[in-house]
């Protein structure tokens, strides 16, 4: 697991590119997440980043007074905001020790591990659904794709009992790792707004 800590800093410079071409206008855009718009999937990943980031260090969860449907985190300087959040994350967890022993999550006790795939897939899969909702490319180093395709096979049963996944999609016998990866995350690789 801690092998993954070196593929946390190339996948989240790709999410990072994704973040920067982001404009107003596509905040209001469909993504492959149904019950999220751009808007509202920027502010799942600014709420749940300080609690990854707790996790990954081994500290108390942020002290918050509203859910992540009430919280209204993309605001003006939203890309600062999740810049910083990612730079942070990658900090945590490209360290292989953020991937060790235990940790908690929402007041939860889990593998370390489980909070690092976490990350990985917020940044791959999550950041491939802002492209695809703005029209952007999204490039995945095989690496990367082999590690999240592996992650959903391990984790999709409970990911999907805890709603994190959507049911699986079929894809072609000829898909790419990243394509199985998606199809495995309740994605469809063939979605389009």
């Amino acid at each position: 697991m801690s092998e993954h800590a070196a593929l946390i800093a190339p996948a989240a410079a790709e999410f990072a590119g994704i973040l920067r071409g982001i404009g107003e206008s596509d905040l209001s855009a469909r993504t492959p997440c149904a019950e999220y718009d751009v808007r509202a999937l920027l502010n799942h990943l600014l709420y749940w980043g300080p609690w990854l980031e707790a996790a990954g260090r081994k500290t108390a969860p942020p002290e918050v007074s509203t859910g992540e449907a009430e919280a209204d985190l993309v605001g003006g300087e939203w890309l600062a905001d999740i810049e910083k959040q990612t730079a942070r994350l990658v900090d945590v967890f490209g360290a292989p020790d953020a991937w060790q022993g235990q940790t908690t999550f929402g007041g939860n006790p889990m593998p370390a591990s489980m909070a690092g795939y976490m990350v990985l897939d917020e940044f791959v899969f999550h950041g491939w659904d802002l492209a695809r909702a703005t029209g952007a490319e999204f490039a995945v180093l095989p690496e990367v794709a082999d590690a999240v395709y592996a992650i959903a096979l391990e984790i999709g049963d409970q990911a999907r009992a805890m709603k994190v996944y959507g049911e699986e999609v079929a894809v072609a016998d000829d898909a790419t790792p990243f394509e199985r990866a998606l199809g495995a995350s309740g994605r469809d690789p063939g979605w389009t707004p």
